[in-house]
């Protein structure tokens, strides 16, 4: 680990880039990834483009969501093979039963794994429609929590604490009351999810509020707002998360063909206010994250 007390450089930003997700298919996009060898791919892209860290949802080759360890492991070699970049596994899933995610986490660790912090509603609505697109509910319970933070720990994995609305930041005290959960923490502000925080500067400055003190925290802005919340984390002092699985579209209103694309837009974003993106070395440092994996 890093010296959490080295004073952090103001001007150095994390960009991270979600490169699949696990709604979106190529019938939206063209450009989002399946296969792990495609994954290790638009990984390596990312990289070059200015991108210190990767997200990854793993997908079957056609495109279908999975949480299968194998595809898991076979994601990290491809991507290990390509580039140096950091590696960040989703451990997001509807169902309580979170025995795959705590697998993939154990044995292929990757530097960083997020981890919910609260249930909500979790909804798209169609204004043209009148009508939802989709409606669920996403639980994350302490219990459903502490398993993966447990298998987290176990191998020396930072949890990303991805946070959609207030009450997720604020009701992290527990778990570090409890010792499970280890500062220097980690967090991600989702915004523009409905069921979740709305995309306001405000928001960002209420959660930077909230959120324990002496945190690293980025921006996650889903949809219609991303490019104009990214630009808010940026000004504000914060990391930043785009990609494919966050918005389809460049700030000119044309579908992204690559992950590559929107890093660089974003990477500029961060130059053109006097910053700079971090490298995975500055990264690994300002992410207080273990040296090898």
């Amino acid at each position: 680990m890093t010296d959490p007390k080295t004073p952090r450089d103001p001007d150095v930003c994390v960009i991270t880039c979600a490169l699949t997700g696990v709604l979106a298919n190529r019938s939206q996009c063209e450009g989002i990834p399946y296969t792990p060898a495609e994954i290790g791919e638009e990984a390596r892209r990312a990289y070059e483009a200015g991108a210190a860290a990767v997200h990854i949802h793993a997908r079957n080759d056609d495109g279908s969501p999975t949480f299968s360890p194998e595809v898991f492991r076979r994601i990290k070699e491809e991507v290990r093979k390509r580039s140096p970049v950091l590696l960040n596994w989703s451990t997001g899933t509807s169902m309580d039963d979170v025995t795959d995610q705590c697998t993939y986490v154990r044995e292929s660790p990757p530097e960083v794994a997020a981890l919910n912090m609260g249930t909500m509603n979790y909804s798209k609505y169609s204004e043209k429609r009148k009508a939802f697109v989709f409606d669920m509910i996403f639980p994350n319970t302490y219990e459903k929590i502490m398993k993966l933070l447990t298998a987290m720990n176990e191998v020396g994995v930072k949890p990303e604490l991805e946070c959609f609305d207030t009450g997720h930041t604020h009701g992290c005290w527990p778990l570090i009351d409890m010792g499970i959960l280890r500062p220097p923490l980690q967090y991600s502000f989702i915004v523009n999810v409905l069921g979740g925080i709305p995309p306001l500067v405000e928001s960002l400055q209420l959660q930077t509020k909230i959120m324990h003190p002496g945190s690293e925290w980025e921006v996650i802005g889903i949809s219609h707002g991303h490019w104009r919340m990214l630009a808010t984390a940026i000004v504000l002092g914060g990391n930043i998360r785009t990609g494919l699985e966050d918005h389809l579209y460049l700030p000119t209103g044309k579908m992204a063909k690559s992950n590559a694309e929107m890093v660089e837009v974003a990477a500029r974003m961060v130059r053109d206010v006097g910053r700079r993106p971090a490298t995975v070395e500055e990264a690994r440092a300002i992410l207080n994250l273990p040296r090898v994996m």
